[in-house]
């Protein structure tokens, strides 16, 4: 089921972020994200801190990512990683096209 829940979240034109409200990593993704003018729909925040199989996810998110942590940050069906991670292609000017290359910007 946790695996159904995360494909069904991640789409190729979809940038999705998993996180929990008050993880300061997971902060940071949404922070550095609210700075681009993504198209309707094109762009979710999924909290799973209070999902029926938290645990399942995460360790889903193991098998598919390498990493259990959130936030875990998909551009398109690609994990990107974490918080520090979005920060970092940002600053190194990447990120705007990764998120032009799905088409999920205006």
């Amino acid at each position: 089921m946790a695996q159904q829940f995360v494909q069904a979240k991640i789409k190729g034109d979809k940038v999705v972020v998993f996180l929990k409200p008050t993880c300061p990593y997971c902060t940071m993704a949404q922070e550095v994200l609210q700075k681009y003018k993504f198209k309707p729909g094109h762009y979710e925040c999924v909290d799973i801190s209070n999902h029926s199989e938290m645990d399942s996810v995460q360790d889903y998110f193991l098998e598919l990512t390498g990493a259990r942590t959130v936030p875990r940050v998909f551009i398109g069906e690609e994990c990107i990683g974490g918080g520090s991670d979005v920060a970092a292609l940002q600053r190194s000017g990447k990120l705007e096209g990764m998120l032009k290359s799905i088409g999920a910007l205006q």
